[in-house]
């Protein structure tokens, strides 16, 4: 199986390592400056290495591809790669139906607190076909404004008749704009400057708007299949463990006023309100230097497998 998936893979004709790619030399979350490598390539293969900060505990791709390669990577490899990896066609349509649940559930997880918000903006930060804004703007009686990098993706959510922006949110104005509520669904790891991100959400939230967002658990990842390497994916330039993206949160001006472990063990909810911005927020050191023993601990036992 191994063998076909690798097969399949090499067939997308993806050639990651002369992709144009930028250092990173400070840490997203702390600016911190000492980093750890904690894999040499990823699930697909891929020669992308993952370093771990120091000091907060923040895993990221390092090099990194740059903007315009990750551009062109949203326009025409993510969907067959993926496909390729899980040996199944995921694309613009087959990708609704799995969405279509996905906010069923998470609507209900949100329903107390989009009670009232009739009539208010909803913008979904990498919200692909549309289908989430669509059903929850229907739920909840919104008005949707999807931004995301894929054309096709896109093209899926004019149909459903909402507003649009294709490209990343790191490149957006979204000017003197406010929304009552934004989603950030299965994106945040996808970004390329999460803290520049989250402030600016928390400029283009109104003062008691809601802001949701999920992240993969990298330590669920890990521990899920005994590997650090299976974790990491050229896909997700960041990995958040509940200790990183709650001080994310804190540090952009989020107060989490609920968590949520989703069915499948591996998503984290968060649903937030605003709050005054906590700029010097860090994880214990002792979360840190635990979680580093515990990811050698993960990788030499699966060595001696």
């Amino acid at each position: 199986m191994a063998a076909e998936r690798s097969s399949r893979i090499a067939a997308v004709g993806y050639d990651y390592a002369s992709q144009p790619k930028v250092d990173i030399e400070r840490c997203n979350l702390c600016d911190g400056a000492q980093f750890t490598v904690v894999a040499h390539v990823d699930r697909y293969g891929y020669p992308a290495a993952a370093h771990l900060c120091d000091t907060c505990g923040l895993v990221f791709l390092n090099p990194v591809m740059a903007s315009a390669a990750y551009q062109q990577f949203y326009v025409d490899v993510y969907r067959p790669l993926v496909s390729a990896f899980h040996g199944r066609l995921i694309d613009a349509r087959t990708i609704q139906a799995e969405q279509r649940d996905y906010a069923r559930e998470r609507a209900e997880l949100l329903r107390q607190y989009l009670r009232g918000r009739a009539n208010g903006r909803l913008l979904d930060i990498g919200g692909s076909t549309g289908v989430v804004s669509h059903a929850w703007c229907r739920e909840f009686n919104l008005k949707g404004v999807v931004i995301d990098p894929s054309p096709l993706e896109i093209s899926e959510a004019q149909a459903l008749g909402l507003e649009t922006v294709t490209g990343f949110v790191e490149e957006w104005d979204g000017g003197q704009q406010q929304f009552d509520v934004i989603a950030m669904c299965q994106t945040v790891d996808h970004l390329l400057d999460v803290m520049k991100t989250l402030t600016a959400v928390r400029h283009l939230l109104v003062p008691d708007g809601i802001f949701f967002v999920d992240i993969v658990d990298f330590r669920a990842a890990y521990l899920r299949n005994w590997s650090v390497e299976a974790a990491v994916k050229i896909d997700h330039p960041y990995y958040f463990t509940e200790s990183t993206m709650t001080m994310f949160l804190r540090r952009a001006g989020f107060a989490a006023v609920r968590t949520d472990y989703a069915a499948d063990h591996l998503h984290v909810s968060y649903v937030c309100r605003p709050a005054a911005p906590e700029p010097m927020a860090l994880p214990d050191p002792g979360v840190v230097s635990r979680m580093m023993r515990e990811i050698r601990y993960v990788q030499n036992t699966a060595a001696s497998r």
